[in-house]
C-alpha cells in the first residue's frame, strides 16, 4: 500500500486585516497536536492511527519583526517544498492573505475551489491601494491559480470586476436554489482541471453554525451543504487544503473549533481512504 504523507504548515499570519485569526490557526494546531497524542495512548485499533502515521506539522513562526517582513517569501518556501514532494497539505493560515503565498506558489495548472462569503479583489473607496486581506487576489503573482468561489454574499462588485478574477462566481443564493444544478457545472470544470486545491474562509459558513469569525455575514452555507459540496468534488486531484479566518476569541461554546476539528479529521481520513483503495 503507498503511502501518502500529509503535512500540515501552520501560518498564523494575521497583519493588514482581521488580527487575532493568527490565534485561530495555532488554537487548531494545538487540536492536531491533542489528536497525536490521544492517538498514541490508544491501545486499540482506531482510524486516526492511519492519520497518526502519516501527519508532520510545520510550524511558522512570528515572533521577530524579521519574521513578518519576510512572511511572504516564507509562506513560498514552505508551501513549494509540500507541493513538490507529493504531501496533501492543510494550511492553517490566520486571515485570508495568509494563503497568498499558496496561491502564488499553486500555478495556472491549479484549479481553486475557493468557498469565501467575501470576494477578496475589492478595489473601492473604503480599500487602500497596498496589500490587505481584501484585495489580496489582486496582487497575486502570475501565474496565479484559476478560481472558482464558491458561496459568496457580495453586493458591490461588478460583473466586470468579477471575471476579471474568477472563472465562475456561484453566489450563495444560486447554490441554495439550484445546489445540483451548480455540482453539476462544478464537476465538469473539475474535470478538465489537472490539479485542485480547496480553499476554505471560514466566513462562507452562516454564522450560526460558525460564529467565530470577526466578518459574519448572514445567509451562509450550512455545515451539510459544504460537506456535501466538497466531498462530491473530492478527487485525487485534490492536493491541499487552506483554513483561514477562525477567530476564536468570537466563537460560542468553541461550536466553531468542534466543526473544523471535525472536518479536518474527515479531510485526513478521506485522504488516508484514497491510499488504501489503491
Amino acid at each position: 500500500m503507498t503511502t501518502k504523507p500529509i503535512t500540515a504548515i501552520v501560518f498564523p499570519f494575521d497583519l493588514f486585516g482581521n488580527a487575532g485569526t493568527g490565534n485561530g490557526a495555532r488554537l487548531l494546531a494545538d487540536m492536531l497536536y491533542e489528536l497525536l497524542e490521544d492517538t498514541a495512548r490508544e491501545t486499540r485499533s482506531i482510524r486516526t492511527r492511519a492519520i497518526a502515521e502519516r501527519l508532520e506539522i510545520q510550524e511558522c513562526p512570528f515572533d521577530t519583526l524579521s519574521h513578518f517582513k519576510s512572511w511572504r517569501k516564507t509562506g513560498h518556501t514552505f508551501a513549494a517544498r509540500a507541493l513538490n514532494n507529493s504531501r496533501f497539505c492543510l494550511w492553517l493560515a490566520g486571515n485570508h492573505l495568509g494563503v497568498l503565498p499558496v496561491f502564488e506558489t499553486l500555478g495556472r495548472q491549479t484549479l481553486v475551489l475557493q468557498f469565501d462569503a467575501h470576494l477578496d479583489c475589492y478595489d473601492l473607496d473604503c480599500t487602500h491601494a497596498t496589500l490587505s486581506h481584501g484585495n489580496w487576489l489582486l496582487h497575486c503573482q502570475p501565474p496565479g491559480p484559476k478560481i472558482i468561489a464558491l458561496g459568496h454574499r457580495d453586493l458591490f462588485l461588478t460583473e466586470r470586476q468579477k471575471k476579471a478574477v474568477f472563472e465562475a462566481c456561484y453566489p450563495i443564493e444560486t447554490i441554495a436554489e439550484s445546489l445540483e444544478s451548480v455540482l453539476k457545472a462544478l464537476k465538469a470544470q473539475v474535470e478538465s482541471a489537472e490539479r485542485l486545491w480547496i480553499d476554505l474562509d471560514l466566513d462562507v459558513l452562516d454564522p450560526a453554525y460558525a460564529p467565530g469569525v470577526q466578518m459574519p455575514m448572514p445567509f451562509g452555507l450550512n455545515p451539510q451543504q459544504l460537506l456535501r459540496m466538497i466531498c462530491e468534488l473530492w478527487s485525487d486531484k485534490v492536493v491541499g487544503m487552506s483554513l483561514s479566518e477562525f477567530d476564536p476569541g468570537r466563537d460560542q461554546q468553541d461550536r466553531t473549533l468542534e466543526l473544523l476539528g471535525w472536518l479536518i479529521e474527515r479531510i485526513f481520513l478521506r485522504v488516508v481512504e484514497e491510499v488504501a483503495g489503491e
